[in-house]
């Protein structure tokens, strides 16, 4: 006789064993009582767990109901009293213990009400085993203008995969901008929500250094609050933007961070302004040489850069790799305005392969030796600029296509955050540059130096020199 099994009923051949699920009957009270546990065991841990929401609202309600409303309203009026004490007396601390903390807590109420739907249209959740899977918050930290949000990825995703969807974020969330940036863990990431703009308002000039630091040169402000220093040390500086952007703020504002090395004799500045002196002329006594007209003597003069730079090159090997400014050998820095004029549309063909040979050599072998070059361009494209890989650091100011961000700042950089094609024309002086050490783009603002600052700077700190030649043709 064959061995059979009987399973919920179902007749199964040839099986060892017989095998019934089992039944286990408890008594009703037993389950209320189990129920009733469960129910206060989920009571308690919601209490302990947002203890900053049900604190404030237990605690005056036992003291009303044991004491009356005096014991209440006296609570309240000390409360605010202190908290406003402390508010005027160190604001600092009472935004970073106090106000910040317990705004965060709110914020993540908030947020968390709207982040499944987040998550799920913008495509940020996993379906796994029938289930779906979305991103988890960890942390909100609130600060000035901004909040940031630490959340644990799902298994499989990277912070691209945040980055990618910042925009729809940003409209879910009613923030001005969203960015994705690597969080602590590999597992995480930070969500930095823009509420406010901090940089709606023009920056008036900076103080001018007595002496420069050339690795921090303050030249604006950050997104954030903070002074936005400009290392100009160990590299070369393209600032990148269309008509109206600012360029000029820009360029502007590095002369003022180096106008009191010009004063003390550790800076040299040559000036090449091909389109006739327009933008250099009103700083004209800032530059030891200037050009403006003549294309054959700013191809002389980057020439000249290039020849400097060999011979430093040559003398301080095997001494040292970077040069350091004094009066007898001073940072030499060529500030180019409209550098495709020199590269793209100089129709001399033979001037242009001089100037592109001489910047290739000045880009390559510069830094170090205390040749720098700082020049603006409209037009990022190779075929415009084909050294524009040799510019280490990078602005981006308004553009006029999305393409050309990751053309001036690197691939990926829309996506994490560099809108350059969104500034509105409203607001010169705005960009985004990738800050050393950080992957993601830094919103900036330059200062604006108006034709009386930038001629009160050239009078104090310009020294007259006696030129070439060439150059006092050049500055005619």
């Amino acid at each position: 006789m064959p061995l059979i099994n009987v399973i919920r009923g179902e007749t199964i051949p040839v099986a060892p064993l017989n095998v019934r699920t089992p039944v286990v009957k408890f008594p009703i009270w037993l389950v209320v009582v189990w129920e009733a546990v469960k129910a206060l065991a989920w009571l308690v841990t919601t209490y302990v767990r947002h203890w900053y929401a049900t604190l404030p609202i237990t605690a005056p309600t036992w003291l009303y109901l044991a004491h009356g409303w005096q014991w209440l309203a006296g609570l309240s009026a000390g409360f605010a009293v202190t908290a406003t004490g402390w508010a005027f007396a160190h604001r600092p601390s009472w935004l970073r213990f106090g106000w910040w903390p317990i705004l965060a807590r709110a914020r993540r109420l908030l947020y968390s009400r709207r982040w499944m739907a987040a998550m799920v249209t913008a495509k940020l959740s996993i379906s796994y085993d029938k289930r779906t899977i979305i991103p988890e918050i960890r942390r909100v930290r609130c600060r000035a203008g901004c909040d940031e949000v630490t959340v644990r990825m799902v298994t499989g995703q990277i912070p691209d995969d945040f980055a990618k969807t910042s925009e729809r974020l940003a409209h879910t969330f009613g923030v001005r901008q969203v960015k994705a940036i690597p969080g602590p863990t590999y597992a995480t990431v930070v969500l930095v929500l823009m509420r406010g703009d901090s940089l709606q308002e023009t920056i008036e000039p900076l103080p001018v250094p007595h002496r420069p630091d050339f690795t921090a040169l303050p030249v604006g402000v950050q997104e954030d609050g903070d002074l936005y220093r400009l290392r100009l040390y160990g590299t070369q500086v393209l600032i990148v933007g269309a008509t109206g952007s600012g360029k000029g703020s820009v360029i502007w504002s590095i002369v003022r961070a180096l106008a009191g090395g010009v004063g003390a004799g550790l800076v040299e500045l040559w000036g090449l302004d091909p389109k006739g002196g327009m933008e250099f002329g009103i700083g004209r006594p800032l530059f030891a040489r200037f050009a403006s007209r003549d294309f054959g003597e700013m191809a002389a003069m980057i020439e000249q850069a290039a020849a400097v730079a060999q011979e430093r090159a040559a003398r301080l090997a095997g001494h040292t790799r970077q040069h350091i400014p004094s009066p007898d050998e001073p940072l030499i820095v060529l500030v180019i305005d409209e550098l495709a004029n020199l590269t793209a549309y100089l129709t001399e063909r033979q001037l242009k392969d001089r100037i592109k040979a001489a910047l290739g050599i000045v880009l390559t072998q510069g830094r170090a030796v205390g040749v720098h070059v700082v020049a603006a361009i409209q037009d990022p494209r190779k075929e415009v600029l084909p050294a524009r890989g040799l510019f280490p650091t990078r602005i981006g100011l308004r553009l006029s296509e999305p393409a050309e961000v990751d053309m001036v700042l690197g691939d990926g950089m829309r996506d994490r955050g560099a809108l350059c094609d969104r500034i509105p024309q409203t607001q010169p002086g705005i960009g985004y540059v990738v800050l050393e050490g950080d992957p993601t783009p830094m919103r900036v603002r330059l200062i604006y130096c108006d034709d009386d600052a930038v001629r009160d700077m050239a009078h104090e700190y310009g020294r007259l020199r006696v030129v070439t030649s060439e150059a006092a043709g050049g500055a005619a």
